[in-house]
C-alpha cells in the first residue's frame, strides 16, 4: 500500500467517525462500488461537510480532489497526510492531474465534484474533468447523492446540519464515461460530458425520491 492510500484509509477512519459521532447517516447502494479496481466517485455539492461525510460513508478509502484553497495553516499537512490531493482550479494543473491519474492506476478510488464549486448541489454545470479523468483512465463512475447536507443548520454551530441530523449518501450504478471507443478528442470528451450528466442527474432524481429528500 502506498503512502497515499494508507494514508486515504486513515481519513477515512476518521471520515467514520465524525459521521456517526456527530450525524445519523443512511447509506444505502454502497454494495454498488467496486470492491477492487479503479473507479470514480461523482458527488453532487452542496455543503463543504459533502467530501468528509463520503469518507465516513464509502465504503473504500477516497482520494479527493480539492480545491487549493482549503489547503490553508495546518489543514494543508493534515489533507495531504490522509492522501487528499490539491487542485488549483484556474487553469489546468498538472500536478493534480498526473496525482489523480496514479490514484486510478494504482486502483484506488478518486472523488470528484462535477461541479467544479459549492452551489445548489443538482449537477447543472458539469466541467470536463470527470470526463477526461474516466476516458483516459477506462474507470467506471458510480454517481453519489449527498442529501441533508444543507437543508438545516444547527444551532450549537450555524454553518454545520443540526447534529444528531439524519444525512442519506446514496451510491447509483457503475457505469462507464465512453463510448468505448477510446477517444480523448474535445469532442469526444464533451459527448462523455453530456453523457455523464444526464446519469448523474438521472441519479439524483432517484435518490431524492427513494429517501423522500
Amino acid at each position: 500500500m502506498s503512502a497515499s492510500a494508507s494514508g486515504a484509509a486513515v481519513g477515512r477512519r476518521i471520515g467514520i467517525g465524525l459521521m456517526y459521532g456527530l450525524w445519523k447517516p443512511r447509506v444505502l447502494g454502497s454494495w454498488r462500488v467496486p470492491a477492487a479496481g479503479p473507479v470514480i466517485l461523482a458527488v453532487n455539492h452542496s455543503h463543504n461537510l459533502d467530501g468528509p461525510m463520503l469518507m465516513g460513508t464509502a465504503p473504500r478509502p477516497v482520494h479527493f480532489l480539492i480545491k487549493k484553497e482549503a489547503f490553508v495553516g495546518p489543514l494543508d499537512p493534515f489533507l495531504r497526510g490522509i492522501g487528499q490531493l490539491k487542485v488549483d482550479r484556474t487553469g489546468a494543473d498538472r500536478t493534480a492531474i498526473t496525482g489523480a491519474l496514479d490514484v486510478l492506476a494504482d486502483g484506488g478510488v478518486l472523488g470528484i465534484f462535477p461541479e467544479g464549486t459549492r452551489g445548489e448541489g443538482d449537477f447543472a454545470s458539469l466541467r470536463a474533468g470527470l470526463a477526461y479523468f474516466a476516458v483516459r483512465s477506462g474507470a467506471p463512475i458510480v454517481p453519489v447523492a449527498v442529501l441533508g447536507s444543507a437543508e438545516r443548520r444547527g444551532r450549537a454551530i450555524s454553518a454545520l446540519p443540526p447534529l444528531r441530523s439524519r444525512v442519506d449518501v446514496v451510491f447509483g450504478d457503475a457505469f462507464a464515461a465512453g463510448d468505448g471507443s477510446g477517444r480523448r478528442t474535445r469532442t469526444a470528451l464533451d459527448e462523455a460530458t453530456v453523457r455523464i450528466q444526464g446519469r448523474l442527474a438521472a441519479h439524483l432524481t432517484d435518490a431524492k425520491r427513494l429517501t423522500g429528500r
